[in-house]
């Protein structure tokens, strides 16, 4: 069993740190908002520690799980960051939805202090999370990886080495592409068909056994069809990844057309105050002005 720091304790990252506690691996976690580390020990034993410096201290492995660049930055290489306290030979292991640069940028700084990273974003959902059931997509050396392995597989369905370090980020930023399109797609789908007359119910029964199928139409067409959007991934999040996504392409020259339109959609949401909506509230911008 590892020594493991977890730093973050958002929607994804308590429960991921609860499947490493499970297994048996004495886990040490820091969250900005200290009752909500103090709870997570509640639940799930383990400690806490008053700054991410002091919870990496001694441990064999580093997770962080945050918002973004700079909030990664700050926990990593802070005064009191995780860096400052990480020993020679551990690995810091990022969950963060982030930029490949700062990946890179952190690797490298690690490689100076002579410790190993990995960046690990996942995909799964607050489901996937609490379920033990994540898409991991890594970017690191393969040795690295094979040791990290085990580890992560806590709380994966699938754990992938896809290339270098910044290749996880890359990958999720594939993966929000097709979101993106998918949703908008099942979103003017559903407005169509209200618009029809047609029972919706049924239309989901035949078409979500067909060539249509997806996990959105699974998990999210019939809420969309009822206008519920209190749940599940938030447009914020979502703009925040359509952002780095964006912001990559312009340095590869890839065309994103309709990530690029969607972003544009998920910014209408905001500007109504639905930032906190799920990202299957496309359907309700449809046919408005």
């Amino acid at each position: 069993m590892a020594k493991i720091a977890f730093i973050g304790l958002g929607i994804m990252g308590f429960p991921m740190a609860g499947h490493l506690q499970a297994k048996g691996h004495d886990v040490t976690v820091f969250n900005r908002t200290k009752a909500k580390a103090e709870t997570w020990v509640k639940r799930h034993g383990g400690k806490t520690a008053l700054t991410p410096q002091s919870a990496a201290a001694n441990a064999d492995y580093v997770m962080t799980c945050v918002g973004n660049d700079n909030d990664l930055r700050q926990v990593v290489l802070g005064s009191d960051g995780i860096f400052a306290g990480m020993r020679q030979g551990a690995v810091a292991i990022d969950h963060t939805t982030a930029s490949a640069t700062i990946a890179r940028d952190l690797d490298n700084e690690a490689q100076k202090r002579g410790f190993s990273f990995i960046d690990a974003p996942v995909s799964g959902g607050q489901a996937g999370a609490e379920n033990g059931q994540l898409g991991i997509m890594c970017g690191g050396a393969t040795s690295v990886f094979e040791q990290a392995k085990p580890i992560l597989d806590s709380y994966a369905k699938a754990c992938v080495l896809i290339g270098p370090v910044g290749s996880g980020q890359l990958t999720k930023m594939v993966n929000q592409i097709c979101i993106a399109g998918l949703v908008q797609g099942l979103a003017e789908a559903m407005n169509f068909g209200q618009k029809a007359g047609l029972d919706m119910e049924k239309v989901l029964a035949v078409i979500s056994k067909g060539a249509a199928q997806s996990w959105q139409m699974e998990n999210r067409g019939k809420t969309m069809c009822e206008g519920k959007f209190d749940f599940g991934f938030a447009v914020d999040w979502m703009r925040k990844d359509l952002g780095i996504c964006l912001d990559e392409s312009r340095h590869n020259g890839a065309r994103l057309p309709v990530a690029g339109l969607v972003d544009q959609f998920y910014a209408q949401l905001q500007e109504r105050g639905h930032g906190r909506w799920d990202t299957s509230s496309l359907m309700n911008i449809l046919g408005e002005p």
